[in-house]
This record gives structure tokens, sequence and C-alpha cells, in this order.
């Protein structure tokens, strides 16, 4: 037996899912398969997942089950697509299970993404493993909800730019908020900045692509776009 397979490890899964692309970051538009855990340590009001996390909206054994590392790889690696997108929530609290996926998705073959809001260091055996970091921080906004010592962890960030495998995306409302991603990049040398607009459905999407448009440009990071908004709006499994 392979280590996988014997390992035993189980993880909370929402969801999984195929037969789409990859809808934001620098790998926008390439044919992906998803794997969203369960469980968030943030609480963030715009949350377009909410249904992972929120337990005063969404009762978690419905929305969450368990599956085990061994059941998860024989899924991912049924499915057509080359990239295994694993988003929540934030895979990072699942640690150990996550790192024993990425290992056996990794030595299959397929390029792993992992999105993660940027809080949680990623162990030195999830590094090893090869994945990249889609990592979004969150702005000043969300404070009112979350401390800046809860939402931005200077020492994780650092880990992550470390890695030289991360990419920074930032969700955001209005141009002013661009100044904010620059001061951040300034203070953690975050690498390879990407900045999309806020919005669950094609026309705020769109809307704030054209306002961010400007500002965006000027600090020479990349305009990005939610692409799965685009073409199916707000619909899960997409």
């Amino acid at each position: 037996m392979s280590a996988v397979q014997s390992c035993g490890i189980r993880v909370r899964v929402s969801e999984r899912f195929s037969g789409t692309v990859q809808g934001e970051g620098p790998s926008t538009g390439v044919p992906a398969c998803f794997i969203r855990l369960a469980l968030c340590n943030l609480i963030c009001s715009p949350c377009d997942t909410p249904y992972t996390w929120d337990t005063s909206r969404y009762d978690l054994r419905r929305e969450a089950h368990y599956e085990s590392v061994e059941e998860l790889l024989a899924w991912a690696l049924d499915q057509p697509e080359g990239l295994v997108v694993i988003t929540g929530g934030e895979p990072l609290i699942q640690m150990a299970g996550l790192t024993e996926l990425v290992k056996a998705l990794r030595a299959a073959g397929r390029t792993v993404e992992i999105e993660t809001n940027g809080t949680i260091a990623p162990s030195e055996a999830l590094v090893a493993a090869g994945p990249y970091f889609n990592v979004s921080p969150k702005l000043s906004r969300f404070g009112a909800a979350m401390p800046e010592e809860r939402r931005l962890v200077p020492d994780v960030l650092r880990a992550f730019v470390t890695t030289r495998r991360a990419r920074f995306k930032f969700v955001v409302s209005e141009p002013a908020e661009v100044a904010e991603i620059a001061a951040l990049e300034a203070a953690h040398a975050l690498t390879d900045i990407s900045v999309m607009p806020e919005g669950t459905d094609a026309e705020a999407i769109l809307t704030g692509m054209r306002v961010l448009e400007s500002a965006v440009r000027e600090r020479g990071y990349r305009l990005g776009t939610r692409l799965h908004v685009l073409l199916w709006g707000d619909e899960r499994g997409r």
C-alpha cells in the first residue's frame, strides 16, 4: 500500500466539482476541478462561500461531510482536468490531510493550487509537496468584524513569500483600496499581485473592473476578474 492509501486521514469537505475553469488569479481560464474544504478561521461578511463556516446561518452537519484523503485523491484523478484547486473555507486549518492530499496529487502529475487567506503558515512538508498558493489577504474594510491582527499576520505573509510559490490576489470594492495593497506590498515584499472587483453577478464584476482599471494599471498589478461569475453568476459548483 502507498503512504496515502494507509494514512487514514479524513478531512471535512464542503463540496467538490469539475467541468469548470479556474475563475481567479494567474490561472484564470485554465480547466480545473475543485475540492472545497469546510471551516474557516475568519468571519468575512462579504464571503461568497459562507456555507463552509457560518454556523449562524448554515447547518454544517448538512453542508459538510468527511472524506478520506484516498477518496478525494481517487475522485480528483478520475477528472479530466490537470489542475486541482483546493479552496474553502480555509484549507490550511486541515494541514495534515491537506498535505497528504497535495503530496499524492503532485506524485500523480497534477498541478495543485491552494486558495488561502494568508493567516496560517504552510508547513515545511506542504511547501515541499509543490503546490502554488493563491493568497488573499483581507483589507481594512473587513476591520469592523476582524481587527488587523486577526486578518493580517506579517510573519505568515512573509512565510508565503519565502516559498516562492505564492501569488497574491486582492478583492477590492473601490480604487482607494489599491493604495492599501501597495502598502502591504512594500511592507511584506508581496509578489505577483492581482486585483479583482467584488461581486457575485456579471454586471458588478464588469463595472468594478472598469472602475479599478486605471488604479491597478498604474501600480503595475494584474487586473483580475471572476471569470466563473461572468459565465455562470453565483451558481454553486462552478
